[in-house]
């Protein structure tokens, strides 16, 4: 276990919904939180898990409803097809997925909160973020053409190769645990992430002898493998809602996607959080919390 003996707990959601989004693919909503504040709609990055942002959104569940929900062949879904495990699907996925939110939930304003490939996602739908009072997007993998693009693409191109390399079985949870502090992407995360990241990306294996890897990494690998085709497709003059990015620190070295600095954009606002990197939520979740109240507080008051 990574830092201090935490333990993150995420409480029993106060309901789940199923939605089928295809014949063979199903992704599980869980309500959490305040059912009569402003609702929250959060997803998180590629081969991760929602529950990994416990230490985030767990610092919002007081004042807000919060809707969490894994991709396709992520966290509490189960795995379905890979040819169907593509970006433009992943966009009709979304579309649906907020359908059912007002369909079960009722039809009242929501805010996304995305993080990473989710955030390209949600920048994709063709309803431009009509369906959000607001969104508030972390980190998301954004390129411009030119050199940036071939430096991008060639950063998805390498973590694409290192995904089909990861280890996809372990005999325990503690066995991925063990390793975690020598990975930079958690160097600098909150105490307790290793043992919560375990749980949240790690399922007890089918033939019951240990714990595998709850998106597969050949699915992961696809999905970055596509990613500098579809990032530089996002048109932020066409987006039908107020929107936030907060960004890694543009100045750091990377250790995911390149970052790319929105301070040049009008039509979004932006913010980076000093010393972080892509995964900003899990290092500074206080502040990434402080952001988000202060974009959203004079929209849903």
């Amino acid at each position: 276990m990574m830092a201090d003996e935490i333990i993150w707990t995420i409480p029993k959601p106060l309901s789940t919904y199923d939605v089928a989004v295809d014949d063979e693919t199903v992704i599980t909503l869980r309500q959490h939180g305040n059912p009569s504040g402003p609702r929250l709609v959060l997803c998180h990055g590629n081969g991760l898990a929602i529950d990994l942002y416990y230490p985030f959104w767990s610092l919002l569940v007081e004042d807000f409803e919060i809707i969490v929900y894994d991709l396709r062949n992520h966290g509490w879904n189960p795995v379905s097809s890979m040819g169907n495990h593509t970006l433009p699907i992943l966009v009709q996925d979304h579309d649906k997925v907020l359908a059912a939110i007002d369909t079960r939930y009722g039809n009242k304003p929501k805010v996304g909160v995305f993080h990473s490939v989710s955030a390209l996602v949600t920048l994709l739908s063709p309803n431009k973020g009509d369906e959000f009072v607001a969104r508030v997007l972390f980190d998301p993998p954004l390129c411009k053409p030119g050199r940036g693009y071939v430096e991008f693409e060639e950063a998805a191109t390498r973590l694409a190769t290192m995904a089909r390399r990861r280890t996809p079985r372990f005999k325990t949870r503690e066995e991925l645990a063990s390793v975690l502090p020598y990975l930079p992407p958690f160097n600098h995360a909150v105490a307790g992430i290793g043992d919560l990241y375990t749980r949240a990306i790690l399922r007890e294996s089918e033939d019951k002898d240990g714990y595998e890897l709850r998106c597969p990494r050949e699915y992961e690998a696809q999905i970055m493998e596509y990613a500098s085709t579809f990032a530089v497709l996002v048109d932020f003059e066409s987006v039908l809602c107020p929107t936030k990015v907060i960004g890694a620190d543009p100045t750091l070295p990377y250790s995911y996607l390149p970052s790319l600095d929105l301070s040049d954009v009008i039509t979004v606002g932006y913010d980076f959080l000093p010393d972080a990197t892509h995964f900003l939520q899990l290092e500074q979740p206080q502040e990434c919390v402080e952001l988000l109240r202060e974009f959203l507080d004079p929209l849903i008051g």
